[in-house]
């Protein structure tokens, strides 16, 4: 068997070193974060999903990324307290790494081959969009922009892929969240 995203190292927003392994048993939601994003509100959602669900094994796994744009500028400090004075953050915010490119972390390398694919959830996909601003985008299986969302069941499978501008709210990805907190 291919590694575990529970075996991979990351390090936590404090520096400390970690690994998803800590979330055994319970479903990760694992999302790349920036604070300079059109996107970038969706912190008060995911925060929301986060204080909604939590109790019942809900994870969500914050995972800041500088590779779009450049919207993610900060230092761990800096985005920290960003993210815990706009949006009252909880949730685990990680190091900032790369989720794309030359120099991908190991941890997006897993979770990409698992799902190369992300669910589009809006009328017009995002990267029709992302186009339409005139942005080049990555080609599938790379991580299209800021806020994807990985979805880990309780045994450390990725089930499923969202795209950025899926909304922490949207039915589609709550539902997909509650049946995998369904599941022992």
């Amino acid at each position: 068997m291919s590694t575990s995203i529970y075996d991979v190292p990351v390090k936590k927003i404090s520096g400390d070193d970690a690994s998803l392994a800590e979330f055994k048993g319970k479903v990760v939601l694992v999302v790349n974060v920036a604070s300079k994003c059109g996107l970038t509100p969706q912190y008060e959602g995911l925060e929301n999903l986060y204080e909604q669900y939590k109790g019942q094994g809900l994870v969500i796994a914050g995972f800041p990324a500088n590779n779009f744009k450049s919207q993610e500028p900060g230092t761990n400090e800096e985005i920290q307290t960003f993210c815990t004075t706009n949006y009252g953050v909880k949730f685990p915010l990680f190091s900032k790494i790369s989720v794309a490119g030359d120099d991908k972390h190991p941890l997006y390398k897993l979770l990409t081959s698992a799902q190369p694919k992300a669910i589009s959830v809006s009328e017009v996909p995002f990267r029709e969009k992302l186009k339409g601003y005139g942005i080049e985008t990555n080609a599938d299986p790379e991580v299209l922009w800021n806020f994807e969302k990985f979805l880990v069941s309780r045994k450390g499978e990725v089930v499923k892929r969202f795209s950025p501008d899926t909304l922490p709210d949207a039915p589609e990805l709550v539902a997909a969240i509650e049946e995998e907190l369904a599941k022992e």
